[in-house]
């Protein structure tokens, strides 16, 4: 499992011209998985993900986390994150990538185990074509993967 996560300060993501989840301050997370991800793998992250420390605390050192600043999670499914663009040509493979009838639950689970974290989660449409407006703050964009 591997997420992409970015601190935003507003985001929002459409599908067919409507927005169907927006947060203010948090993180904007990209996730992705791949054949051999559990509960286990989506269990880990979604601790680490609500516990980061990414966030300015009062020296403006990056030391607060999701919980601390009372920050959302919009977190968008992203299969082309396990593309393989090395190994031949100019068109990436995508056979890394778990499909839809594993990861679609896997990353229901992911969401619910943030929730359970106790933080608002705002969720794309699993597998539709989306636009994502991210106000990035800082930037700060941290790779996560297990």
């Amino acid at each position: 499992m591997k997420l992409v996560v970015q601190r935003a300060l507003e985001s929002s993501v459409k599908v067919d011209n409507k927005i169907v989840g927006k947060i203010n301050k948090g993180f904007v997370v990209l996730c992705g998985i791949t054949h051999t991800d559990t509960e286990k793998e989506a269990d880990i992250l979604a601790r680490k993900l609500c516990n980061l420390r990414v966030f300015e605390d009062e020296n403006e050192k990056m030391n607060l986390s999701l919980k601390d600043v009372g920050g959302e999670l919009l977190i968008i499914s992203q299969f082309t994150l396990y593309a393989d663009s090395m190994s031949s040509g100019n068109r990436p493979s995508f056979i890394n990538a778990a499909k839809p009838d594993k990861a679609e639950p896997l990353y229901e689970y992911f969401i619910k185990k943030c929730e359970e974290q106790g933080i608002h989660v705002e969720k794309g449409i699993f597998g539709a074509h989306m636009e994502v407006s991210i106000k990035n703050n800082g930037p700060v964009t941290i790779i996560l993967e297990k």
